[in-house]
């Protein structure tokens, strides 16, 4: 007998773009099987974008994952004494009061054991959760959005763990798990925020949200210039002999995402008294003229770009690979979502 092929759709829809990738389960390992990019013309516009890059894109499969993000979805880092896993999740709700600023009431609560902890000061054995609460009306409206697409939600993820399962698909060099303690930073920019990931070995330690990104840098450009947002986004993307003045009009914005990110680097390098060795970047803004050149001035560390195809098959027969390869950097978080085939569907 065959087993059954897999199928699942990660859906990153974004400010300005939408991302789908298809992953299929073979006896072979992960393949990607479908890809589609569309960028959304306004907010109105948005299922309608989602629509077309997925009838453009092929992809049959109903079944999605997709994720919610922003100042409604609160991710906090705690501990509690050991408990079986059928016990975790009335405490992380009872718990929820101490973590959260809203009403217990108004979120859907989930979260689970990261790693267990030795005896903690009391003698008592301990373990490190993740507590995740969402308003249950962003949650609503996200899963109904989803539907009205005509898909299937088996998965509503956050970003920044979409990007974090994206990256422990790769093979090679990154994060592994006989090198427990070395810690590593994910940093994916969008147009209207920057995700903020930290793994010390395969274990997520540290996640933030922070509101600046690529619209920002288009914004400068068009007030330095006197451009509209469209002129200075298109010179964002293409400089077109303009490198200097872009490199100035973007430079201030650039020095304030990375303040903001080493700031998070500071702040986990004192929890855990450990160093953050090396820093992953993606994301669409990832590529302004600059960026890695000031990211690595503020960090004092080396930055890298990083494929989040490396230990996945890529089907040439179902997918544009040119395409493939001029968003690459755009994709680690709807390849996080599709990955959910191995737990979800």
């Amino acid at each position: 007998m065959f087993a059954r092929q897999k199928s699942l759709i990660g859906l990153d829809i974004g400010t300005d773009e939408v991302k789908v990738v298809e992953l299929t389960e073979t006896a072979e390992g992960l393949e990607l099987t479908g890809f589609g990019w569309g960028r959304i013309p306004t907010p109105e516009e948005t299922l309608d974008t989602v629509k077309a890059v997925l009838r453009e894109s092929g992809i049959r499969t109903r079944k999605v994952a997709t994720a919610v993000s922003g100042r409604s979805v609160v991710v906090r880092y705690i501990t509690l004494p050991k408990l079986d896993e059928d016990e975790l999740p009335e405490t992380l709700r009872l718990e929820a009061d101490k973590y959260i600023p809203f009403d217990r009431d108004e979120v859907a609560i989930d979260g689970h054991c990261l790693e267990e902890v030795s005896e903690g000061p009391d003698g008592v054995t301990e373990m490190k959760s993740l507590l995740v609460a969402v308003k249950k009306d962003l949650l609503q409206d996200h899963i109904d959005q989803v539907q009205d697409l005509g898909l299937i939600p088996v998965a509503v993820d956050v970003d920044s763990f979409a990007l974090g399962n994206s990256f422990e698909l790769r093979s090679g060099v990154g994060v592994r798990s006989e090198d427990p303690d070395r810690a590593v930073a994910l940093v994916d920019v969008g147009a209207s925020k920057t995700n903020i990931h930290i793994l010390r070995g395969n274990v997520s330690c540290f996640s933030r949200e922070i509101y600046l990104g690529g619209a920002d840098i288009t914004e400068s450009i068009a007030r330095r210039e006197h451009l509209d947002e469209a002129e200075a986004e298109e010179l964002k993307c293409d400089p077109q002999g303009n490198e200097e003045m872009v490199a100035n009009a973007v430079q201030p914005v650039l020095d304030e995402i990375a303040s903001e990110i080493q700031l998070s680097f500071d702040y986990f390098e004192n929890q855990f008294d450990h160093r953050v060795e090396e820093v992953f970047i993606s994301g669409g803004a990832s590529r302004t003229l600059g960026l890695i050149e000031t990211f690595e001035r503020v960090f004092e560390r080396e930055v890298k770009t990083w494929d989040p195809f490396e230990s996945i098959k890529i089907r040439e027969d179902l997918v544009d690979v040119d395409a493939l390869a001029d968003h690459m950097v755009q994709l680690p978080i709807a390849v996080g979502l599709s990955s959910r085939l191995q737990d979800c569907v």
